[in-house]
């Protein structure tokens, strides 16, 4: 049987990162956001979460309280608060950002519904759980209420949803009944995750691990729950590599459709005449601040290293970056003075002021290891 591709006219795409930078999968959506507005202009229209709650502080977005106007209104009347605008990145596509949390005194409801209509298992969830589930399932009404007041059965739709975070608003599409085809994408696995961050050999020993068993012993029962229902009701259900498509199978009941590699559009790097100098401006600008933070001056050619990502202190490798770090000082390395940055982001009050006023010329002695006041130092 012969197979044609047919593009959609609407390209939906849901995640917890759209406008939020966390990880790697803002990346992701980002960079192939300026070649999907190639093909579909106004019509990739991405769904995220309103984590700044209205302000117009919000660096990734770009209100614009003139597009779908007449729709957003009509989203009004059914109860769902949203902004819509751009985000702020190559190729500025449409975001719509949803305010879940009006929603959050709901959670028990929707989550009944969801065990009512797909078994959907929630009763372990703590509250990062309940806010990702409410998040997905308004972001399946917010995707609802458009088709319905926009598009017509002639037009062909597709929606998106990156990971267990969004697995609610495919499952709200679905008890929906309204004709968008659906796309589940894992980036990784629940239990995986928990498996790798635990040092269990979780590729060498995968096929001896059963899904729902390592869910309870690593009280991770709901997330791994909606992850799968999410990928066995998927029209498509994709992932990012071969290796990672095997841990879907094992743990998820399902082989992947399809393995669609992560990349990134050039546009995220600067052009290559400019590439030498943000390099320069760049080592400058971590040198002024490492010394700022030691109360010492480095020299301009130091070694600077650095890791950066998701706080996942195992699973990202940051214990080995600082086992690394350990066993040159405790070698007899005698070479450029080697400057270390972990970039990494986590729960915190704000930037150190102290620090602040040191970078403006305040000529006090105070350091620290920390540019912000961390919640759990």
């Amino acid at each position: 049987m012969d197979k044609h591709i047919i593009n959609p006219d609407y390209l939906f795409e849901v995640s917890w990162e759209v406008c939020n930078k966390v990880g790697g999968i803002y990346t992701v959506v980002a960079t192939k956001a300026l070649h999907l507005k190639a093909q579909l202009g106004r019509h990739h229209i991405l769904i995220g979460p309103d984590v700044w709650m209205h302000r117009a502080s919000n660096p990734d977005f770009i209100e614009d309280p003139l597009l779908f106007r007449s729709w957003r209104q009509q989203a009004a009347s059914e109860g769902l608060r949203l902004r819509v605008g751009k985000w702020n990145i190559p190729g500025t596509p449409v975001a719509v950002l949803v305010d879940y949390k009006t929603f959050l005194p709901q959670s028990d409801e929707i989550l009944t519904d969801f065990w009512d209509a797909f078994g959907v298992d929630s009763l372990t969830g703590n509250w990062d759980y309940k806010e990702a589930a409410v998040f997905g399932y308004v972001a399946g009404k917010v995707i609802e209420s458009f088709y319905n007041y926009n598009l017509s059965s002639a037009d062909k739709a597709v929606a998106q949803f990156h990971e267990w975070q969004t697995g609610a608003g495919l499952l709200q599409v679905k008890r929906s009944r309204i004709p968008v085809a659906t796309v589940f994408t894992t980036h990784a696995t629940v239990v995986g995750r928990c498996l790798a961050g635990n040092n269990l050999h979780l590729y060498d020993d995968m096929a001896t691990f059963d899904g729902d068993g390592m869910a309870r012993r690593f009280n991770v029962t709901a997330l791994h729950s909606l992850e799968k229902m999410a990928a066995q009701q998927a029209d498509i259900f994709t992932t990012v590599s071969e290796i990672t498509a095997v841990e879907c199978k094992q743990f998820l009941g399902r082989a992947c459709d399809v393995v669609t590699p992560n990349g990134f559009e050039n546009s995220i790097t600067p052009a290559a005449e400019a590439y030498d100098d943000c390099r320069k401006a760049a080592r400058r600008k971590l040198l002024e601040v490492a010394s700022a933070m030691a109360g010492e001056s480095f020299a301009p050619d130091s070694v600077l290293v650095s890791i950066s990502g998701r706080y996942e202190y195992s699973n990202k490798g940051i214990d080995v970056f600082l086992d690394a770090l350990g066993k040159i000082d405790a070698g007899r390395y005698d070479g450029r003075r080697i400057l270390a940055f972990v970039m990494v982001p986590s729960g915190n009050n704000g930037p150190d002021k102290e620090l602040l006023a040191r970078l403006s010329g305040n000529g006090s002695s105070y350091t620290t290891q920390t540019s912000h006041y961390l919640m759990d130092d």
